[in-house]
């Protein structure tokens, strides 16, 4: 069993083949899956994803790039609707993004900020967006208490030496096509490294496509290669990463298997 912990099936170019493209997944072995929102319309539809098939979740919230744009009333949707949605396990993806100038980071900052406290009130885990960022994020991981409720650092990118610092504070690892990539010297370095039991894998598709199909659009069933990749670098058998990376995330989720 696979469990595919980051798939953005609400994202326009995936939506409307979401059905087969849950299909697809389902015939190599992905059996759960869960879509993070990014802003309201894209948070609405991980929720109406998640009512139409099963084993699919969701998580919504307010994504960095769209932190300009949020409101109080936006914030209090997500604490008094969207979160009372019995398939939602999580707030995300939030976080910083230094990549991009789409809003003010002062601002990405109180919005982060102010998702952490909802997360923290409502017992829900929060998934992480970190681009560019990983100082800020762990600072403000570590003034909000944020590891009160934990969650999980999405497709990491920081350095196996900063790793253990975001253990510390309760969040998971989770890995992504990069580690597949050629040049994905530090996630490749994290996957050998981490213990299992903080270990996750996703795909982010449409995003960050792994080899062997790098350069086309990612789908859920790819988390496959994902989860053999860790195994090589780690000289296991791929169930044995499919198994810790199933078990983990159902863990972090409160789902049951």
């Amino acid at each position: 069993m696979l469990f595919d912990t980051h798939t953005h099936l609400n994202d326009p170019d995936l939506y409307g083949s979401a059905a087969s493209l849950i299909d697809e997944a389902r015939a190599v072995g992905v059996t759960h899956m869960v879509v993070p929102g990014y802003d309201r319309d894209s948070s609405l539809r991980a929720m109406e994803l998640a009512d139409r098939f099963e084993g699919v979740y969701a998580a919504v919230g307010f994504h960095p790039h769209d932190a300009k744009d949020v409101t109080d009333q936006d914030l209090t949707e997500l604490e008094q609707v969207w979160l009372k949605h019995p398939k939602v396990v999580a707030i995300g993806e939030i976080g910083l993004d230094y990549h991009y100038d789409n809003s003010p980071v002062e601002v990405q900052k109180k919005i982060f900020a102010a998702q952490i406290e909802i997360a923290k009130r409502v017992r829900k885990p929060i998934v992480i967006h970190d681009r560019e960022a990983h100082a800020d994020i762990l600072t403000m991981l570590q003034t909000t208490q944020a590891r009160e409720i934990g969650g999980i650092m999405h497709c990491y990118s920081a350095s196996k030496e900063m790793a253990p610092q975001f253990l510390k504070e309760n969040f998971l690892l989770s890995l992504g096509g990069p580690v597949t990539f050629k040049n994905g010297k530090k996630p490749a370095q994290v996957a050998e490294w981490i213990a299992l039991d903080k270990l996750l894998i996703e795909t982010d598709a449409p995003y960050l496509t792994p080899e062997p199909y790098r350069g086309k659009q990612n789908h859920p069933a790819n988390v496959r290669f994902v989860a053999q990749k860790i195994a090589d670098l780690r000289g296991v058998e791929v169930d044995v990463i499919e198994q810790a990376t199933f078990t983990n995330a159902l863990r972090i989720f409160g789902l049951e298997g």
